[in-house]
């Protein structure tokens, strides 16, 4: 990945940094995501409230889309992009091919769920109807420490 494209994104991508910092508050997974409209402008941001809402699907990527959806008033949001710290599962990147976003940018792969690319590249599905284009590794590191320093406290607790 070239420097200037993974930079282009590290702004949005602190945003969904301090969203995924937030969801330690109430004992959720530090995931954090936001929705980039073509104007470069933040229209929605969210983070995991899978244990605080006791719901499965409460994912930061499915509460950051629906956000969106809601502020533009209309479920296409065509020219957006999801930026979020951990890459999606099947679910979320199904559902941002769904929402006809154009691309997906993360932080941090997932080797044991990812949907984007380390088990599955959905987003890239050439049998779907509509493909994103992906970005990965942005801000890697931050993403990745925040998610160990979380479940490292986890076990000492």
């Amino acid at each position: 990945m070239a420097g200037n494209l993974a930079e282009q994104w590290n702004d949005p991508m602190r945003l969904a940094l301090a969203e995924a910092k937030r969801a330690p508050e109430h004992d959720d997974v530090p995931v954090g995501a936001v929705v980039i409209d073509a104007d470069g402008q933040s229209i929605a941001a969210a983070h995991n409230h899978r244990e605080s809402d006791g719901d499965p699907i409460a994912h930061a990527e499915l509460i950051a889309l629906r956000k969106a959806a809601a502020n533009i008033e209309g479920w296409r949001l065509q020219g957006c992009t999801l930026v979020v710290t951990l890459e999606p599962c099947p679910m979320c990147a199904m559902a941002a091919v769904w929402a006809r976003v154009d691309r997906i940018v993360y932080g941090s792969s997932d080797e044991k769920a990812g949907g984007v690319w380390s088990l599955y590249n959905i987003p890239q599905d050439d049998r779907l109807n509509h493909r994103c284009e992906v970005v990965h590794g942005v801000l890697e590191s931050e993403c990745s420490a925040v998610l160990t320093e979380f479940f490292e406290a986890q076990r000492d607790s």
